[in-house]
């Protein structure tokens, strides 16, 4: 029998094999520190056992010298392994998010670009990398789930992404390393206290540990337990939130304003999180909460990253902004396929001479079968389209004999609505 830690790293190895399916693969990120190092070599052994396939990704981010190094030390790792390697080169662009941040993303998008869909991934990350994640997000000010800091597997493209050792502390990894006689690369950047997580692992902890022994496993046990009570808050939000929809999006305002802000504040971070959608800073949700209440003729709009939120007629309306819309306007026939900027529209319509086609202006008016002359933007009023929806309205005109124009049609492309002047016939066709 392995002597310990050897025994428990792979207990914990077989644990998570037993969460994945047969026919799927297991790959392991390796950075060519000690910590991947060590999982990969284990991994070849609990993999074998149970006859999973077994492959390697490693991430060449390229922002030192040494990444050469790492790479060739993961190249000679894998060939002694027999375990199959890719290696993925990325382009760090900090975007104002800093570098450490910048090299996450990019490093997960390799992730994504190069691991088979449905395949697990296993990362080495272990107590010590717990506890920092948990300080780096409460010096933040994080709220529950960003000091629940990094779950142990989450579901992932598919398949899942396990970190089967975030509760061993580090020292039990060195012990096993050492004890398989492994080498491995130390990275010269995580001497630099410059960077946040760096500053933690040097020169606080130590000190936290030199008063509070179990300093990274009780700030490990927090987090562990932030994260149990953001799993069980999510889950009671949702059930409400599906007793307030209605809409993809979309909540009943008079609800939503009898909960306590509180309750507020989690339904609408919920509803992000199950759109897939940047929560909101805390300040900008108190801005948009208050405004609840607004009256039933106000347009409220609060955004954040590539979202906003608006409230108007007694709904909430939870969206991703969308780009201006381009200056459009083009003849039709009637017949071939109306194109517009957003796409294909469904749709002909029998006429005689060219149309012209283009966005809704303001000001279009319609004579409607036995409804007389209407003004298109009240009849968007009374199909209840939200006011930030009716500039995606196209508008269908034709010329006539004495050259002037007149607006025969008025097409609403998402809900398939269309208005149409005395005497035209649109027709909608089944969309391909």
């Amino acid at each position: 029998m392995a002597p310990p830690p050897l025994d428990s790293l792979l207990t914990r190895l077989h644990s998570a094999l037993a969460e994945t399916p047969p026919g799927r693969s297991v790959w392991v990120a390796i950075s060519g520190g000690l910590d991947s190092t060590l999982l990969l070599s284990l991994a070849v052994i609990a993999c074998k056992e149970t006859q999973t396939s077994l492959k390697a990704i490693h991430v060449h981010h390229g922002l030192q010298a040494a990444a050469e190094t790492f790479e060739q030390h993961c190249r000679k790792l894998c060939a002694s392994l027999s375990v199959p390697l890719t290696v993925a080169r990325v382009s760090v662009s900090s975007n104002g998010q800093g570098v450490e941040g910048a090299s996450r993303e990019a490093r997960y998008a390799a992730f994504a670009e190069h691991v088979s869909a449905g395949d697990d991934l296993w990362l080495a990350q272990h107590q010590n990398d717990q506890a920092e994640t948990f300080l780096l997000a409460a010096l933040r000010g994080s709220g529950l789930r960003g000091v629940s800091a990094m779950p142990k597997q989450r579901p992932w493209r598919g398949g899942k992404i396990i970190r089967p050792w975030l509760d061993v502390p580090q020292d039990d990894l060195t012990c096993a390393a050492e004890a398989l006689g492994l080498t491995w690369c130390d990275d010269p950047s995580n001497a630099k206290t410059h960077y946040n997580r760096n500053f933690l692992r040097h020169r606080v902890f130590p000190v936290l540990s030199e008063r509070w022994v179990r300093t990274h496993a009780c700030f490990a046990a927090v987090a562990e337990q932030a994260g149990d009570a953001d799993a069980l808050l999510t889950e009671y939000a949702e059930e409400e939130l599906a007793t307030l929809s209605v809409g993809e999006g979309q909540l009943d305002v008079t609800a939503l304003g009898r909960r306590s802000l509180a309750r507020q504040r989690l339904l609408v971070r919920t509803l992000c999180q199950q759109l897939g959608m940047v929560t909101p800073p805390r300040k900008r949700l108190e801005s948009l909460l208050s405004q609840l209440d607004a009256g039933a003729g106000a347009q409220v709009r609060v955004a954040w990253g590539n979202v906003e939120a608006r409230v108007w007629q007694q709904r909430f309306y939870l969206i991703k902004q969308r780009a201006p819309l381009p200056a459009w306007c083009a003849t039709w026939d009637g017949q071939a396929k109306l194109v517009t900027p957003l796409g294909e529209v469904p749709l002909s319509l029998v006429s005689e001479s060219s149309l012209t086609v283009m966005w809704r202006q303001g000001g279009e008016v319609l004579e409607m079968p036995k409804r007389g002359r209407r003004d298109l933007k009240r009849l968007l009023q009374e199909a209840n389209i939200p006011p930030w929806e009716r500039e995606r309205v196209v508008v269908i005109w034709r010329e006539n004999t004495d050259r002037t124009i007149r607006c025969i049609a008025a097409v609403y492309p998402p809900d398939r609505l269309c208005w149409q002047a005395a005497g035209e016939m649109v027709i909608w066709h089944n969309a391909l």
